[in-house]
Order: C-alpha cells, then sequence, then structure tokens
C-alpha cells in the first residue's frame, strides 16, 4: 500500500484514505476504529459479497433503478470482487459492531470504485447505486448462509 493518501469526505468530515486502495471513508473509518482481532473474512464470503451485489445491480437494471451503463459497471466491478480479483481491498476486521454495516460499505465501495475505474469518471456511488435496495441486515445474514 502506498504512502500517499487522498482526502475523502463523508458524514463525519475528511479523512485520509491510502491512494491506491479501492475501498473509502467508511471503510477507513472502520479500519482505524476496530482493530480487534487481526482476522479478516474468508474467501467464500466476498465471494458471496460479490455475487449479491452483481445481482442486486443485475435487477436493479432490468427494473430501471439504475441506469444501465452504470449498472453494467457495477456488475462487472462485483464480478470481480467475486472472482478474488479485489480480495486485498477488503481490510476489516471479522469483529465489528452492528450487523456487519462496516463491511457491506466495504464492498460497495470497493465496487463503485472499481466501477468508475471501468468507466472512467465518478458517476458510481456507493450507496446511491451500489448499495440501491439493500440493507446490511440483509446482505450480511445473505452472504453468511
Amino acid at each position: 500500500m502506498s504512502e500517499k493518501y487522498r482526502i475523502e469526505k463523508d458524514s463525519l468530515g475528511e479523512v485520509r484514505v491510502p491512494i491506491d486502495a479501492l475501498y473509502g471513508a467508511q471503510t477507513q473509518r472502520a479500519l482505524e476504529n476496530f482493530p480487534i482481532s487481526g482476522y479478516r473474512f474468508s474467501r467464500r464470503f466476498i465471494q458471496a459479497l460479490g455475487l449479491i451485489k452483481k445481482c442486486a445491480a443485475t435487477v436493479n437494471k432490468e427494473l430501471g433503478y439504475i441506469d444501465s451503463t452504470l449498472a453494467d459497471s457495477i456488475v462487472k466491478a462485483a464480478a470481480e470482487v467475486a472472482d478474488g480479483t479485489w480480495d486485498d481491498a477488503f481490510v476489516l476486521d471479522i469483529y465489528q459492531t452492528g450487523s456487519g454495516t462496516s463491511t457491506n460499505m466495504n464492498a460497495n465501495e470497493v465496487i463503485a470504485r472499481r466501477a468508475n475505474q471501468l468507466l472512467e469518471n465518478d458517476l458510481v456511488h456507493p450507496n446511491d447505486h451500489v448499495n440501491f435496495g439493500q440493507s446490511s441486515n440483509d446482505v450480511i445474514p445473505s452472504a453468511i448462509h
């Protein structure tokens, strides 16, 4: 990981994120706030997250909720997550607060940033597009199952 940082802003303010990281502000905050065990999520769990996000984007495109160009880039990025290409971007500890919101956002941020790289723009948003119609309370238990 680079020693250079980019500044990202969220509802809590600014946060420094390694410049080459696919994740964003919310993942960085969770990484700093919950360094509990050093254990990270398994390959199969990350694969399941990628498949869930891929399927959600496909359905949201078919229903007309997400623009087809954005949805197609999300589908491709989520497939890359599912196949293990970006496992190193899933940096959070398996022990964290709540319903896995930090991990769900880790997936959303990685997929959004990768989708934007594919599109060569910044149109895909982690919450508004990648997580559209989803909740951590549904995504995480589905991935675990």
